[in-house]
């Protein structure tokens, strides 16, 4: 499992990126198109070994040009239940290691804040703190919170008081003293969140999911707002390099449309995507899954033919929807598989839109 360190080789790393339209360009004014994976674990325990090796094989093996990196403030500062007593720093040098030898490879990092439902005044610390850390790393991008759900528009922009949660808790995620703080708090929005990022000075990219665990943007553009028959909950960006929106989207969800007036004005990030075998996420009715081999194709079809930019779930063989079967690295024949081929060049054709 170990993966030798190298030093730094910056005539190798790629581009620093910004928003044009709805896309990414670097500073030559190339279109970059961001094609990855989600190297998870991180999030959950704050070792790093297993991710720093995902990191070089999905970019040296599986053509990868960016690594998705789920974490959470808890780590970075050193005080989660599993986090070491160093106050975070064997946490920061395992991200920092996983950045050198990504961009050592010409691949970019998306750093995840991998919380969930709504921002909270912590997660404006950590922003500030993370973001002072790689302040204008060329291969750096920000994703400024998971999965926010369960709040208005208003609420997910500009912050508010937000209630007990409902039966969906993230349960398995959180320690008991994390379900206590999630029964109601003042959220601080997302804007602050991309404000405590531009505060230190830091250009780099921002991204930002939606409501509805991320799979819905409507509230960005829409068909309604076009109209003037509803308002737009843009974020502001007037000093750094641009605001990417963030859409999660598995083999359960319908309505892919509804990305495209989102798409067409702004650059998608496809954070989290991917599909199992029915049973496996018992979460979702089975009657409302789809067969994940012609999910896998169709998706791959749609992301090639808007150029979306994605990072596939998950480069973990325990974190469902799985890319791969072990730590192998063998791909799994219903997802990993067709993203592998994908990843290396494969065209695919969208038979038919969800």
């Amino acid at each position: 499992r170990y993966v030798p360190d190298e030093p730094e080789n910056r005539a190798t790393w790629p581009k620093m990126v910004r928003v044009q339209g709805n896309r990414l360009v670097d500073t030559d004014g190339k279109e970059v198109w961001l094609q990855g994976v989600n190297a998870g674990g991180m999030e959950t325990i704050p070792n790093g070994d297993q991710q720093v090796k995902s990191t070089v094989v999905a970019i040296d093996q599986w053509h990868a040009n960016c690594i998705r990196l789920p974490i959470n403030e808890a780590h970075w500062f050193g005080t989660g239940i599993y986090s070491k007593n160093d106050g975070g720093k064997s946490f920061r040098d395992a991200c920092d290691k996983i950045v050198r030898l990504a961009a050592n490879r010409g691949a970019y990092v998306v750093i995840d804040l991998h919380r969930f439902r709504a921002p909270k005044a912590e997660h404006v610390e950590f922003w500030k703190d993370c973001a002072a850390h790689y302040k204008n790393h060329p291969a750096v991008l920000f994703d400024l919170f998971n999965e926010p759900h369960g709040i208005s528009w208003e609420i997910w922009r500009d912050g508010g008081w937000v209630g007990k949660q409902g039966q969906h808790d993230e349960s398995a995620f959180l320690s008991s003293e994390e379900k206590k703080k999630n029964q109601g708090f003042e959220s601080v929005g997302m804007q602050a969140l991309v404000d405590a990022v531009r505060s230190t000075g830091a250009k780099n990219v921002v991204i930002a999911g939606g409501l509805f665990w991320a799979n819905d943007l409507t509230g960005i553009e829409s068909e309604a707002i076009e109209k003037g028959e509803k308002k737009s909950f843009r974020l502001t960006d007037t000093t750094g390099n641009g605001i990417m929106y963030a859409w999660h989207t598995y083999h359960w969800h319908k309505g892919w449309g509804r990305i495209l007036p989102v798409a067409a004005k702004h650059p998608i990030f496809l954070g989290e995507v991917g599909a199992s075998p029915l049973g496996v996420m018992n979460f979702i009715p089975d009657n409302q899954q789809e067969d994940p081999y012609t999910f896998s194709p169709d998706m791959l079809g749609f992301i090639q033919k808007l150029r979306i930019n994605w990072t596939g779930w998950c480069f973990h063989p325990k974190a469902a929807p799985v890319m791969i079967e072990n730590w192998d690295y063998k791909p799994t024949p219903y997802w990993g598989e067709f993203a592998r081929r994908a990843l290396a060049g494969e065209k695919f054709e969208m038979k038919r839109m969800r």
